[in-house]
């Protein structure tokens, strides 16, 4: 017969054993949870995330996580509450989750984040898998559709903020309009490595991105921008600024080149930039056109025509032309003669018409006749005399009266 402390004794051992046993149903009712489920037999069931028939594989528990899951081993209580809030109690944390790991692997192979919606990672068999190092648990994962996601919850305020912080870490675009303009920074980077500044011509690529188009359209928002300054400047009404590059872009493209946006031509610009740059390697000045070709540029000829445009140039081209490539303005005999407009030959045409009428005493012109005269400045000239005399007479419906008047005061007989 037991005694009263005996059996006290046994009830505080059944009760303590009851504990036990219910732990343990406990864990094991948790493992159960967070395991996976039984793969679907039927044919075309999606996951979640709208991949099919690779849910069981992908969901599959990693090595930690069974080893978190072992009851029977000490445990940080921490990171056990945070697999089985993700697991067990949100379980749609999962595709965030794994949205997080394939965007961290992609931003690692491609340096950015700049993902087509289309795109997905690469399934198993896939060669692309191996070599870029993509788990077989993201094998298929809609990764441009998860990125695009983010950004349309984003926008509408449904992210939280650690979200945001972990995509912003990962160098997340959030707008498509700015992505548009990253490609085209980093296309113009490309270029400009490759050329040594960033006066791209209109038809420029850089591995199939138009940079000269997209710098053209740049510099238009740029000068958009100072338009607008200068508007606001003067106290005027500005209608809108959209359009207009922003003080961050326009930073960021003086960062690559401070010329890139010239209130001249970009052509002068690029071939005052590549004369420079022949001068700084020890080369001579050019001055012949088809001495130097530099990036499909004549630097020769670029020099002539700087040199007998001179007047034509700004105050700040001339001074860059002069202080900086050594470059002088044509002198008087250097620069050709002026050509001759409509009206001197004209003039020059009837003062042979004249001089053949006063010898003549007729204008009656054979029609292959040459007429030779001497200028003011000693030059002798042949005029076609007789082809003029004949147009002269059947564009008379055209002729000024004053024209007709002179042709007709030297003998000129119209029918």
């Amino acid at each position: 017969m037991l005694t009263s402390r005996a059996y006290d004794g046994l009830a505080k051992l059944l009760e303590a054993l009851r504990a036990h046993d219910a732990r343990i149903v406990c864990a094991q009712r948790l493992e159960q949870l967070a395991e996976q489920q039984a793969r679907s037999h039927v044919r075309g069931v999606q996951s979640r995330s709208g991949e099919e028939g690779e849910g069981a594989e992908s969901d599959r528990l990693s090595v930690p996580a069974r080893q978190l899951l072992k009851f029977s081993t000490p445990r940080d209580p921490a990171q056990l509450a945070a697999f089985i809030n993700l697991r067990v109690l949100n379980p749609e944390h999962q595709h965030w989750r794994r949205g997080i790991e394939a965007a961290t692997i992609y931003t690692r192979e491609h340096g950015d984040l700049k993902v087509p919606f289309t795109y997905r990672v690469p399934g198993r068999h896939d060669p692309k898998a191996e070599t870029e190092g993509w788990p077989a648990t993201l094998a298929g994962f809609p990764l441009g559709q998860w990125t695009a996601d983010a950004r349309r919850f984003n926008a509408r305020g449904d992210m939280d903020t650690d979200r945001i912080a972990q995509l912003e870490k990962l160098g997340m675009i959030w707008s498509h309009f700015d992505v548009a303009w990253e490609e085209g920074l980093a296309a113009a980077r490309g270029w400009a490595e490759e050329n040594g500044h960033l006066l791209a011509p209109l038809d420029a690529t850089c591995q199939g991105y138009r940079v000269g188009t997209w710098l053209k359209n740049a510099r238009a928002a740029a000068r958009k921008a100072q338009e607008i300054e200068q508007r606001r400047t003067q106290g005027l009404p500005v209608e809108s600024s959209a359009g207009a590059l922003s003080d961050e872009r326009r930073q960021q493209l003086e960062e690559i080149d401070p010329s890139w946006c010239p209130s001249w031509p970009v052509t002068w610009q690029r071939c005052f930039h590549l004369v420079r740059l022949h001068l700084d390697a020890g080369e001579a000045l050019p001055t012949e056109a088809g001495q130097v070709l530099r990036q499909g540029e004549d630097l020769g000829r670029w020099v002539q025509s700087v040199r007998l445009g001179w007047d034509q140039l700004t105050t700040a081209q001339q001074w860059l032309c002069e202080q900086v490539l050594g470059i002088e303005p044509a002198t008087e005999d250097e620069k050709p003669l002026p050509r001759r407009t409509q009206a001197d030959k004209w003039a020059m045409n009837y003062t042979a018409a004249k001089q053949f009428y006063e010898r003549e005493g007729h204008l009656r012109v054979p029609r292959k006749h040459i007429e030779r005269t001497v200028g003011e400045d000693q030059e002798e000239r042949e005029h076609k005399l007789g082809a003029w005399i004949n147009n002269q007479r059947s564009r008379a419906a055209t002729l000024t009266p004053e024209r007709m008047e002179q042709l007709s005061a030297i003998g000129m007989r119209w029918t």
